[in-house]
């Protein structure tokens, strides 16, 4: 049986040394937190909550999902992404997505939102030569600079991973250029599948190598006994979070349930292609250590 990769999402922005800790003592490989300048509420940085996780915790694998990185100079990402490595002892994963759904960020950072698809490529390649070359010259769109060591590179060889997310085939062909791994949200397993068989053919279409690729989702899950309460719990937490009315699609996109929904589900989108699946959870506040538990305990041992 092929063997599946979990991550738990940090959910609040206290107490995360706590989180970390038990994200580590239940046996995920991953821990997640993703980041907004602005949103609809309170949310993290990606990297600073990683940062705090990483002196918590000794093994469990760091990984943003996602840094928005049209908003970020490259070379300053390239140098906080590399400390963040080494500080961790070679831990951390480099999630990208560039955004959009909220413009006000992108007018707050000075960067126009029509730009940030190109400017993210650009960003990437800038960000490996930084990770991986000395005496770094580069001359783009967005960056122009000559003979620049980062210093220090990152531990992890060639360089941290870097996993692209998003849901549109803008976001399938980056992955194709300069991904290590795919983790689209919001995706029914029948639109995970045929992303990965589009990324497979951006791929061949410039020559690269996919072998060690590495399909992914991002999904938010509800573990609760009765399935109507699961699916209403979800439809509410995530349009609180995206300020938008989920009733009628929650249950489409959402791990929800009982553990024996939620396996059954799983299933279809291991099936499907997924190769590491992260988990953040759209239930009630009180309730999310329950599900974290639930998951790691009653979900993940049979893709183990």
């Amino acid at each position: 049986m092929t063997s599946v990769d979990f991550g738990a999402a940090l959910a609040s922005m206290k107490d995360i040394p706590k989180a970390a800790k038990m994200a580590e003592s239940l046996g995920y490989d991953y821990l997640c937190s993703g980041e907004h300048m602005m949103f609809h509420g309170a949310v993290p940085n990606s990297l600073i909550t990683l940062a705090v996780a990483a002196g918590a915790t000794s093994k469990i694998k760091l990984m943003s999902t996602v840094v928005l990185l049209p908003l970020y100079t490259p070379m300053v990402l390239a140098k906080m992404t590399s400390v963040l490595d080494v500080a961790s002892n070679g831990r951390y994963h480099l999630g990208i997505g560039v955004g959009g759904e909220f413009p006000k960020e992108f007018e707050a950072c000075g960067v126009p939102v029509k730009q940030r698809g190109s400017r993210a490529n650009e960003a990437l390649q800038v960000i490996k030569k930084l990770w991986t070359e000395k005496n770094v010259s580069f001359e783009g769109r967005f960056s122009k600079f000559s003979g620049v060591t980062l210093d220090p590179h990152p531990v992890q060889q060639p360089h941290p991973p870097i996993w692209v997310a998003g849901r549109k085939e803008s976001a399938m062909r980056r992955a194709a250029l300069y991904a290590d791994g795919w983790i689209p949200y919001m995706y029914t397993p029948e639109m995970l599948h045929d992303s990965i068989e589009k990324i497979h053919q951006f791929a061949k279409e410039v020559g690269r190598d996919l072998s060690a690729f590495r399909p992914g989702l991002f999904i938010f899950a509800s573990v609760y006994p009765n399935r109507d309460e699961a699916r209403e719990q979800a439809a509410r937490a995530l349009g609180k979070n995206y300020a938008q009315d989920f009733s009628k699609i929650a249950g489409r996109y959402t791990l929800y349930g009982n553990p024996d929904d939620c396996r059954k589900r799983l299933k279809e989108y291991v099936d499907a292609g997924a190769r590491t699946v992260l988990v953040s959870w759209a239930c009630r506040q009180e309730d999310i250590e329950q599900n974290m538990r639930l998951i790691a305990e009653e979900v993940v041992p049979a893709f183990k």
